[in-house]
């Protein structure tokens, strides 16, 4: 006789999707936005799940209007992320993202947004594997390219 062994069931892929969202400066350069969680007492760049019949582009752009208040013009896609969040495995896309106009008000999901230069907001990311996002941001919005300033 053979015990009953559970199987575990197929892991389902947590879909989600953000910008790093960024800025030019009047003198040149630019700054990112990151975004405190106090959920996870966390920085990262703006992201979220998607919503049933979303995009991910669409899903993009409205977390960024819900955790910053800002709007934005979604440039070239970015890496995708890929980690495990409790049991399951999360894929985030990502999008360079020129915010236009808003203004950000704290609320219960994200308490705190920050306008760092691209050195500062690489060390002030949580997550070791958002840092590389800042990398791709600068080259991806570079004069020449589709998405620079």
């Amino acid at each position: 006789m053979t015990a009953d062994r559970e199987v575990p069931a197929p892991q389902r892929t947590v879909r989600a999707a953000g910008c790093v969202l960024w800025r030019p400066l009047p003198a040149g350069g630019v700054e990112i936005a990151l975004v405190h969680r106090p959920k996870y007492d966390d920085w990262s760049h703006p992201k979220g799940k998607l919503e049933a019949g979303e995009t991910a582009l669409e899903c993009a752009v409205r977390e960024v209007r819900e955790e910053t208040g800002m709007h934005c013009l979604p440039g070239p896609s970015l890496p995708t992320s890929w980690y495990r969040v409790a049991e399951h495995p999360k894929e985030v896309r990502y999008w360079a993202a020129r915010a236009t106009d808003g203004t950000f008000t704290p609320n219960r999901e994200v308490d705190r947004l920050l306008w760092l230069p691209p050195p500062a907001a690489k060390q002030r990311l949580t997550r070791e594997d958002d840092r590389p996002l800042v990398d791709a941001l600068l080259t991806a919005i570079a004069p020449g390219r589709t998405g620079a300033a």
